[in-house]
C-alpha cells in the first residue's frame, strides 16, 4: 500500500512538473487518466485533416468539410468528415483483432482474424458516398437536437475489402434473418464497458448486396483510426451510422436490430409529416433507410468575385441513396428557371455523380447559384427544408452558392 501511494504520488508530481502548476484533487484522480491539459487535443494535427474543416464537437469528435473542400472525384482521407457517438479504441493490435458472426439466425457461429478474412474471401473495391443522415440539420426550424451540421457531412472514398454476403454464405444464415446488427469496440462516453455507444445494423437485403463490405482500406491504404481502423463496415447510399467502425462482431438477427441508436429518435423519422415542434411517438417513427437525392455545389466557394464577360464553370457532386441521378440542373434567378448541367454516371452503384456547367452572367451584381437533382424515380430536391422531424434528419433541400459579378 505504501509503494503504490508512494508511485501515485510521484506520477502526480511528475504530471505537475509537465502542467507547471499543482493538480487540485490529484489525489482523486482515477486511475490510469490522463488530465485534459496533457492529451492532444488538436484535431488537425490528430486526424492529419485540412486546417479548413470545421470542429463541431470534441467529446465525441464531430467535424465536417466546407462544399469547396469536396471538390475532388474521391474524397482525400483529410476532408472527410468524422462522426462518432462514442471514444476512439485504443491499443488496437491489428495481428490479433477478430471478427465474430453470430445471432439467432446464424447457423454456425465463426470467427474469422483479420488475414483470414484477406485471404479466404475475394476482396473488392468500390466507390461509396456516406452521408451523415443529419447533414444540413442546421437548417431546420424550429432547431433540432445534435451536431448542427451544414453541408460537409458526405464523403466519397474508395473502400476495399470482402463482401459481407461473401462471409455470410460461408458460415450460414437461416431462413428467419431479416436484419443484421454491428458490435464495435469504441467507448462509451461515460467510461462505463458494459454500454455500447452505438449499434445499427441494415435489412438482411441490404447486408446482401454486392456493394455491402467488410473494409480493411480506404483509399489505397489501412483505413484511418477515425474512420474505423482496422475493420468496418460500409453500407453505402444509407445513413452512415449503418456502417460501423472498429467493428469486432456482426449479429445476424431474426428480428429488427435493437441496439442502441436503433430506437426513439435516432436515425429515425415521423412515418407521417408532423408540425414543426411537434413530439412524436415511437410507434409512428420509422428506420431511416435509403438517403435521399442531394448535391452539391463545390466550385467555386460561395462568395467567390467575377468579372462580367467571364464564363464561370462550376462543378459539383450528386447523389440519391440506392438509386441513381439522373438529371442535374442550376438556376441563377432563385429557381424561377433551370438550366441542364453536364452529368457524369457514377463509378460504379451507390458512388456520387459529377456535373458541370458554364454560365455567362447578365449583368454586374449579386447572385445565388442553386443546384438542383432529380433521382432515377423522377424525385427532385426541394427548394425549401424538407419536412421537420425531431432530429432534423433528411435534409436534402437545394445547395446554394453566393457570388459577385463586377
Amino acid at each position: 500500500m505504501k509503494r503504490r501511494q508512494f508511485v501515485k504520488k510521484s506520477m502526480m508530481g511528475s504530471l505537475a512538473s509537465v502542467l507547471g502548476m499543482n493538480i487540485v484533487y490529484g489525489a482523486s484522480m482515477p486511475e490510469n487518466y490522463t488530465p485534459l491539459g496533457l492529451q492532444e487535443t488538436d484535431p488537425f494535427k490528430m486526424f492529419e485533416l485540412d486546417s479548413s474543416m470545421l470542429v463541431l464537437n470534441n467529446r465525441p469528435w464531430n467535424i465536417e468539410a466546407q462544399a469547396h473542400l469536396l471538390d475532388d472525384d474521391v474524397t482525400p482521407n483529410s476532408k472527410m468528415f468524422i462522426r462518432n457517438n462514442g471514444l476512439i479504441p485504443k491499443d488496437i493490435n491489428e495481428s490479433t483483432w477478430s471478427l465474430t458472426i453470430d445471432g439467432e439466425s446464424v447457423k454456425e457461429v465463426r470467427s474469422f482474424t483479420l488475414e483470414e478474412l484477406k485471404n479466404k474471401f475475394k476482396s473488392y473495391t468500390y466507390q461509396l458516398t456516406l452521408e451523415c443522415g443529419g447533414n444540413g440539420r442546421s437548417e431546420f426550424d424550429p432547431p433540432a437536437k445534435g451536431n448542427q451540421w451544414t453541408v460537409g457531412a458526405v464523403h466519397c472514398a474508395n473502400w476495399k475489402g470482402v463482401r459481407l454476403k461473401d462471409v455470410l454464405e460461408e458460415v450460414g444464415i437461416t431462413e428467419d434473418a431479416v436484419y443484421i446488427g454491428y458490435h464495435a469496440k469504441d467507448v462509451h462516453l461515460s467510461g462505463d464497458s458494459s454500454k455500447e455507444p452505438i449499434s445499427r445494423g441494415v435489412p438482411i437485403s441490404k447486408a446482401l448486396q454486392e456493394e455491402t463490405l467488410i473494409a480493411y482500406e480506404m483509399n489505397g491504404g489501412p483505413i484511418p483510426l477515425a474512420h474505423g481502423f482496422p475493420l468496418r463496415l460500409v453500407a453505402g447510399g444509407w445513413p452512415a451510422s449503418a456502417s460501423g467502425k472498429w467493428i469486432d462482431r456482426i449479429s445476424i438477427r431474426n428480428k429488427e436490430h435493437d441496439g442502441s441508436k436503433m430506437k426513439g429518435s435516432s436515425y429515425r423519422v415521423p412515418k407521417n409529416p408532423v408540425a414543426p415542434g411537434e413530439k412524436v411517438e415511437d410507434k409512428d417513427m420509422m428506420v431511416i433507410e435509403s438517403m435521399p437525392v442531394k448535391s452539391l455545389i463545390t466550385y467555386p466557394k460561395s462568395g467567390a468575385v467575377f468579372k462580367l464577360g467571364r464564363t464561370l464553370e462550376i462543378r459539383g457532386h450528386a447523389w440519391a441513396g440506392e438509386l441513381s441521378v439522373k438529371k442535374m440542373e442550376y438556376s441563377i434567378d432563385f429557381g424561377s428557371t433551370w438550366l441542364e448541367c453536364t452529368l457524369e454516371k457514377p463509378v460504379n452503384r451507390l458512388a456520387w455523380q459529377h456535373f458541370r456547367a458554364s454560365i455567362e452572367f447578365p449583368a454586374t451584381g449579386y447572385y445565388e447559384i442553386w443546384g438542383r437533382a432529380t433521382d432515377s424515380d423522377g424525385k427532385a430536391q426541394p427548394m425549401i427544408v424538407p419536412g421537420w422531424n425531431p432530429k432534423g434528419y433528411l435534409n436534402n433541400a437545394c445547395h446554394r452558392i453566393a457570388v459577385k459579378v463586377i
